[in-house]
């Protein structure tokens, strides 16, 4: 796997009203091994509207609110990317795009075009909604579906999704104990899809619902995702970077897998 796409939430991000610095910290760690190793590196990045929340405590409920939100952090989230990626000498680069902007073939030419661009000089790509003006998005997502289009549209290997979710169950292991986490998914149901998004964190707008939309919009395509914990990264490095498929869960169709 060459290109690879690693999307990020909203709950790895942040943590008691501030940015998880650790956890962003590991994060940058991951992706600058990603990148010493030759890889072109694409991030996902939520986060925008509890950056900002970090900065003045408006009313997230109110839609306004949270496109503020959005403005206020989004120049101060990518800041605390660029600190960290500094001490890699890797050149950071902010694109904001839409899922809907795929709809059109001239914005997907040109975006691609840009990426295509960033990667070929080494550059990392930094992509988030534009929360500012994409409020069905500061809704329902928390990136998920953004996610799956780059991957798609943008020629990846895979996508990566890192969560509070560590993998795809059999039930609702919150619930329920004898819950297992699926190592490998084939094919997605129309009931599993239909289920009620049930986020984990206050500013994240998806749980596994829109993840499993994410993961079979690929599957649709024949592309591949994983997910794994966004707060421990050992299986995605296990999974990426050693070849071992030990935790987190692959969608994909090859029967071979």
């Amino acid at each position: 796997m060459n290109r690879i796409v690693i999307k990020v939430g909203s709950h790895v991000l942040t943590e008691n009203g501030e940015i998880a610095t650790k956890r962003l910290e590991a994060l940058v760690d991951f992706l600058a091994k990603l990148h010493s190793l030759g890889k072109e590196v694409i991030l996902v990045s939520s986060g925008a509207v509890a950056a900002g929340f970090t900065k003045i405590k408006l009313d997230k409920r109110d839609v306004a609110n949270k496109q503020a939100l959005a403005a206020v952090g989004q120049p101060f989230l990518l800041r605390e990317y660029q600190k960290r990626f500094d001490k890699y000498s890797i050149i950071t680069a902010q694109v904001l795009l839409t899922a809907d902007g795929f709809d059109s073939r001239r914005v997907t030419k040109h975006a691609k075009c840009a990426i295509n661009g960033m990667l070929k000089n080494r550059i990392l790509p930094i992509i988030n909604e534009n929360d500012v003006t994409a409020t069905e998005e500061l809704l329902f997502g928390d990136n998920d579906r953004l996610s799956a289009h780059v991957a798609y549209y943008f020629n990846a290997d895979i996508l990566v999704i890192l969560s509070d979710i560590d993998a795809y169950y059999t039930d609702d292991p919150n619930k329920n104990s004898d819950a297992k986490a699926r190592k490998i998914v084939h094919n997605l149901t129309s009931s599993e899809l239909d289920e009620k998004c049930t986020p984990n964190d206050e500013f994240a707008t998806g749980g596994i619902v829109t993840k499993l939309h994410a993961a079979n919009f690929l599957l649709e395509r024949g592309a591949k995702m994983f997910l794994a914990s966004g707060f421990d990264l050992k299986d995605v490095y296990s999974f990426l970077i050693d070849k071992k498929h030990i935790g987190g869960t692959l969608f994909t169709k090859d029967k071979n897998e």
